[in-house]
């Protein structure tokens, strides 16, 4: 009796002969493709059909992706804030500096513009420190008896009388300011000639002319100069104007409130004024001190050679 396999199960070709033929097939048709472009229409209709698939299997990747270069955005961003306030920072800084270094230009200028005028001989000191005594008004400058500055000599900046030189060290020296409850000053007021003193009022930051007759002819914005009377101040420096009067029958003097006119408690450099007024250099004596100055050259040259 012969068994057969039901026709399920009959197995056709051998497998080497299927895959010879379906690989002719598929080398044929990749040439008339790749010729005639027969399956474009079928590989688009395909590429549209597998689209919303490849869109959610891709979709993970998308919505991670995003979600790193967020976090990745926000880190840079931080950093380049970061690195943005400190540059900001250091340009302001630098721009202070130079709004401070154009002020100390400017005010040195005009120090020097007034020491050309002054007819006294001046030096200029650099402000260090305030005093101690928080109820004094003194500043200590970086110059002393080593560079010729001595007690009782006045200061002054571009604008007008500053204070007067109480103290001197080697090498710095202390001068009390003119707001100093403690100081005065002899002035004379321009307009009328009208002498008086004036007293630092301390904290305030202005001068009191006290001891004024309640009927002195003095008024607001009158300017008051120093009258030279003490011996310690030249004649004419600024000192202050009159801002306030303050009068009452009941009382004999009249209280007169002045503001200084110099930078008093502001600037950093100042004039230190000598007791002798410049000497004034004619052209005889400069043609002599030429003179002179070619003798000891000559003489000098002289000794070197022999």
């Amino acid at each position: 009796m012969e068994h057969q396999p039901p026709p399920f199960f009959k197995r056709g070709p051998a497998p080497l002969v299927r895959l010879a033929f379906f690989a002719s097939l598929s080398v044929a048709l990749l040439v008339i493709d790749a010729r005639f472009r027969y399956a474009e229409a079928l590989r688009s209709a395909l590429a549209a059909a597998a689209y919303p698939l490849q869109s959610i299997a891709a979709a993970p990747g998308h919505f991670l992706e995003r979600i790193s270069g967020f976090f990745t955005s926000q880190s840079a961003l931080l950093g380049e804030n970061a690195e943005l306030r400190s540059r900001l920072l250091a340009a302001s800084q630098q721009a202070l500096r130079y709004e401070a270094a154009a002020a100390e230009t400017e005010q040195l200028r005009r120090l020097i513009g007034a020491a050309e005028r002054l007819p006294f001989a001046a030096t200029p000191v650099e402000a260090l420190y305030s005093g101690r005594d928080p109820f004094a008004r003194k500043l200590i400058v970086d110059k002393g008896t080593g560079q010729g500055i001595r007690a009782g000599q006045a200061v002054v900046d571009e604008l007008g009388v500053v204070g007067q030189i109480t103290r001197a060290y080697p090498m710095v020296a202390e001068i009390t300011l003119l707001t100093d409850k403690d100081h005065a000053i002899p002035v004379q007021v321009l307009r009328t000639g009208l002498r008086a003193v004036a007293f630092g009022a301390g904290a305030s930051g202005t001068l009191e002319l006290r001891f004024m007759a309640a009927n002195a002819e003095i008024q607001n914005g009158d300017q008051l100069v120093t009258s030279g009377i003490d011996g310690t101040y030249p004649p004419g420096l600024p000192v202050a104007s009159v801002v306030r009067i303050e009068r009452d029958a009941a009382y004999a003097f009249a209280r007169i409130v002045c503001q200084p006119a110099a930078g008093v408690e502001r600037n950093r450099y100042l004039l230190v004024l000598a007791n002798e007024p410049k000497r004034l250099v004619l052209p005889d004596d400069a043609e002599s001190e030429r003179k002179a100055v070619k003798g000891k050259r000559r003489r000098k040259d002289g000794a070197d050679g022999g």
